[in-house]
């Protein structure tokens, strides 16, 4: 089988690993640019570069997926394409090219948070299920065909980048099945209701803001969602200004959002009645 792998961050990694032990290695792996990151701002490679070059995998990273880009694609005659977290509009001409077309993991139930953030939007309402899906690729935001999908139970403790790393394992499995299956036409697929369709929107720093006086599971959900992206926290006055307060560690009990663990600005991480005494 002749595959393209389009995927950025760590996730798609253990991805990578499976599809080899089922000796299953992309021709070619396309991701993200190397970016600066951290306070050094220092230039960092996406996981999926080290991984090609280790193993010899021609990886390309484009900054734009433009029309040059596309016919040179067209041109490895792919059997399949696979696309796990890229963070890239793929174009109509693209998703076409291979010859069984493309196909995506999404982590979540299709056609329910369709966009960024599945995961963290399971989270935060409170869902008690959720699961992985491998859809064949269109031209419109995870709007394709199901041909594979499984559903998992989300505790109602569990953070968004723990159940990620669940999902994932689930995903991993899922998706050497599919590709075999898709590439010998034994697939059976499910087509999208649209009109079940909802909507998930990337997550911005604002987001994680918490007033601590608004309902206590919704703020907790809140903590469990964001926790490890955007994070969660509250300002308070000191001397005038008002300062950032970052929670590191939280709990619901008695319904009631306990807050464990903060990060004052400008200081380290404290116990949170620490914290409060000191005020």
């Amino acid at each position: 089988m002749k595959f393209a792998f389009f995927g950025t961050p760590d996730l798609v990694i253990p991805i990578l690993d499976e599809l080899e032990k089922n000796n299953l290695l992309p021709s070619v792996i396309i991701t993200g640019m190397d970016r600066e990151k951290g306070r050094g701002l220092e230039i960092q490679s996406p996981a999926p570069k080290a991984w090609g070059m280790q193993r010899n995998i021609p990886v390309l990273q484009p900054e734009k997926i433009d029309e040059a880009f596309v016919e040179n694609f067209k041109k490895n005659n792919f059997d399949i394409g696979v696309v796990v977290a890229y963070g890239k509009i793929l174009p109509q001409a693209l998703i076409d090219s291979p010859a069984h077309g493309m196909i995506n993991v999404h982590y979540s139930l299709l056609p329910k948070y369709r966009g960024a953030t599945p995961v963290e939007s399971a989270v935060l309402n409170a869902d008690k299920e959720t699961g992985v899906c491998i859809q064949q690729m269109v031209f419109a935001l995870d709007a394709g065909d199901v041909i594979a999908e499984e559903k998992a139970t989300i505790d109602p403790d569990e953070k968004a980048i723990d159940l990620r790393v669940r999902l994932n394992e689930i995903a991993k499995i899922m998706l050497p099945k599919a590709m075999i299956e898709v590439c010998g036409s034994r697939t059976t697929s499910k087509k999208q209701d649209d009109s079940l369709a909802t909507y998930c929107k990337k997550i911005k720093k604002e987001n994680g803001l918490l007033d601590l006086s608004a309902d206590g599971l919704t703020n907790y959900n809140k903590f469990r969602a964001y926790f490890g992206h955007v994070g969660t926290y509250f300002f308070v006055e000191k001397n005038g200004k008002q300062i950032r307060v970052k929670i590191t560690d939280a709990k619901f009990e008695n319904g009631e959002f306990k807050i464990l663990k903060v990060i004052p600005e400008g200081k380290k991480e404290m116990a949170y009645e620490d914290f409060k005494r000191g005020r």
